[in-house]
């Protein structure tokens, strides 16, 4: 089963953790830990997939990530 990829780094300006779903447009969350932030990632994924079939708007499909190497 492929999920979104969830991408979390630290924010020197917000003094702490973001994570953000690229495949769902400003979906993001923040967290003073990783774990917090991928906590609350997942929060705002469901709401934002649920907010979205409400309004009858399309669920982007998830990509899923390459871990290809360059050549």
């Amino acid at each position: 089963m492929t999920d979104y990829h969830i991408n979390i780094f630290y924010s020197e300006e917000d003094s702490g953790y973001i994570a953000d779903i690229p495949d769902l447009v400003h979906c993001s969350a923040f967290g003073e830990t990783p774990e917090e932030a991928l906590e609350q990632a997942l929060i705002a994924k469901n709401a934002w997939i649920e907010a979205a079939k409400a309004e009858g708007k399309p669920v982007p499909q998830p990509k899923g990530v390459s871990h290809a190497l360059p050549r």
